[in-house]
């Protein structure tokens, strides 16, 4: 089951057509790609979809989309 935030729907509402579509595709296909888990963060983990990241969390079945930001501020906010 997938949850999103308020600022990842934001986010996803403000791009692109092919952005929207890239992000969907890799958001759907969670626990799979280039997912890497988040030090410091409990049940975090980070998808890359080229230069955008999309911090998320894994608990039982639920993903819950935290956000969606460039990769030069994704790492700043931690």
């Amino acid at each position: 089951m997938l949850e999103y935030s308020k600022s990842a729907v934001k986010y996803i509402n403000s791009t692109d057509k092919t952005t929207k579509k890239r992000l969907r595709e890799a958001i759907e296909k969670i626990p799979f790609g280039d997912i890497k888990k988040l030090q410091g963060v409990k049940d975090g983990y980070r998808l890359r979809v080229g230069d955008l990241r999309v911090l998320f969390t894994m608990e039982n079945d639920k993903i819950y989309i935290d956000n969606i930001i460039p990769r030069g501020q994704a790492y700043k906010r931690l």
